[in-house]
């Protein structure tokens, strides 16, 4: 594939998703200013505020005052990183987009680095975490076995220990712009639209300040969403296991009636025949819950309802 060599100064759109983040968010925006402003005279921050209840929306506005290259856009409740971030790549309009937590794990120091790579002719440049400082094993071992597993069961490669900080190219975002699922699971749909990429290695950073909104749960739903949106495996491994359980009982039906014929009828096995019927019931539930999720995922998409809804926006 021919790269493209860009000699031209480019314009820089970041977006930011905030929920209750009032202790980062001025931080983030001085360090994000020093940096673009060393690197191009066009950029703006799109700050989208996800419903937070503290004082970020408070303090969004009054950075917007002092300065016009900050933006908001405020939606009407707590829509999710996921959407929330759609709504501000949906008003980005620069040259090269970047999305990035404003939490601050994630350094904008990054930023230049990624921006000659782009003039080198590369659409899509990831940040990849070569180290993730002050997460428990728990959570760092839990990330490798899902990235490995979602690796395995999907057709486009997910890059493991990269999130959603990364700088795309516009031709990459209106690719974006036209997936328009309710179901989203970002860094599926960022690898899923391909074009030229490379990466980038660096340490994660600890939060600059507050607590993570992330809990196991809510990590278990988006792996969950991230599987359902990007394979059809489960529900194949439904009709695999159901195919082998099902020649079982036929091998086990056949042993039986040979018995029978050599033997003659044996005391019933009361034990043995209820522990076959619970196992087996708790594989169709097992199954049934797997289809009932796809089919969840149906009966959301065939509402056709807004991805999210705007309360106000500001910058713009």
């Amino acid at each position: 594939m021919d790269i493209q060599i860009r000699n031209k100064e480019p314009s820089i759109s970041i977006v930011a998703p905030v929920f209750n983040e009032e202790e980062n968010i001025e931080e983030f925006f001085l360090r994000v200013k020093k940096v673009l402003d060393k690197e191009t005279k066009t950029w703006e921050i799109i700050f989208v505020d996800d419903g937070s209840s503290d004082k970020s929306i408070e303090i969004l506005a009054q950075l917007n005052e002092n300065d016009g290259k900050v933006k908001i856009i405020s939606l009407s409740r707590n829509f999710g990183k996921e959407l929330a971030m759609t709504a501000g790549l949906d008003f980005a309009d620069n040259d090269v987009i970047v999305p990035i937590d404003s939490d601050l794990q994630d350094p904008p120091e990054l930023i230049p680095q990624m921006v000659e790579l782009w003039k080198e002719g590369f659409d899509v440049v990831l940040a990849v975490r070569s180290k993730r400082n002050n997460e428990s094993w728990l959570k760092k071992k839990t990330a490798e076995l899902f990235y490995k597993f979602i690796g395995n069961i999907t057709e486009i490669r997910i890059p493991k220990n990269t999130g959603d900080f990364r700088l795309i190219d516009r031709k990459v975002l209106v690719s974006i712009k036209d997936l328009r699922e309710t179901q989203r699971f970002m860094k599926g749909i960022f690898s899923w639209v391909g074009y030229k990429t490379t990466s980038i290695h660096y340490e994660r950073d600890s939060r600059y300040a507050g607590k993570t909104k992330w809990n196991y749960w809510k990590l278990w739903n988006l792996a969950l969403e991230g599987i359902t949106s990007f394979s059809t495996l489960p529900l194949r491994l439904a009709t695999y296991i159901g195919l082998i359980i099902s020649l079982s009982s036929l091998v086990y039906l056949i042993s039986i009636i040979y018995k029978v014929i050599t033997n003659g009828v044996d005391v019933p096995g009361y034990a043995s025949t209820l522990t076959i019927i619970l196992f087996l019931g708790g594989v169709i539930l097992f199954f049934m819950g797997i289809i009932g999720e796809y089919v969840g995922r149906i009966y959301i998409e065939v509402k056709n309802r807004p991805l999210y809804i705007i309360r106000d926006r500001k910058g713009f």
